[in-house]
């Protein structure tokens, strides 16, 4: 769900000032359960914090899911996005970044709690990421655009770790946009994607 927030940027900073660790602490401690070696006693501690915390913060919570924000300057948030969502602990998260002329780039950081096969990113990761940034792409940062189809190659393993995404628009067909991407890592591309995003009818 779209909604709009009569809050100025300087309000909705606020907001990304005091949310913004609490999604980062958590990050931190999916990474430290995944790969912990805490005897019993110290994960029943940890259980017991972890569920006392959770309910404090569930005493004041909005129904549903996040969905995608934006003020009457033009400024958009979505807090809870699996790719890029400030506060989802789900998210690596990725800052999708636009050239001038409109193609994009990423740079992210895949631990632990992104593996598949043993040290490698799970393909459909990859797959979740490439899709956000292609979406970006498509929209160039002033439409709304939505998947249509979305073809993957996975030519190498993507090892843990930094990896770079970048996207660009191939071509434009009435209300799809077609857009080409890729992952790369530290031994070159691993994946390629090819996508068609179509503009909805209500956003023209």
């Amino acid at each position: 769900m779209f909604r709009f927030v009569d809050l100025s940027d300087a309000e909705v900073d606020a907001l990304e000032a005091r949310y913004g660790p609490l999604g980062a602490s958590l990050r931190e401690l999916v990474d430290a359960a995944i790969r912990t070696n805490a005897g019993d006693a110290e994960v029943r501690d940890a259980v017991a914090t972890i569920e006392a915390l959770t309910e404090k913060l569930r005493i004041d919570q909005i129904e549903g899911a996040s969905g995608v924000h934006y003020n009457e300057a033009g400024r958009s948030w979505s807090w809870g996005n699996a790719a890029i969502g400030l506060r989802n602990a789900v998210a690596p998260p990725m800052d999708v970044q636009q050239s001038e002329n409109g193609d994009t780039y990423a740079e992210v950081h895949l631990g632990a709690a992104y593996e598949g096969p043993p040290g490698m990113v799970h393909g459909g990761v990859s797959a979740l990421l490439l899709d956000h940034l292609m979406g970006v792409t498509a929209s160039r940062m002033t439409k709304v655009t939505f998947t249509g189809t979305l073809t993957l190659k996975y030519r190498n393993p993507l090892p843990l770790g930094r990896v770079v995404l970048s996207g660009e628009v191939s071509g434009e067909e009435g209300r799809k946009v077609f857009v080409a991407a890729r992952i790369e890592g530290d031994q070159g591309i691993a994946v390629e994607a090819d996508g068609i995003f179509i503009v909805p009818v209500w956003s023209e």
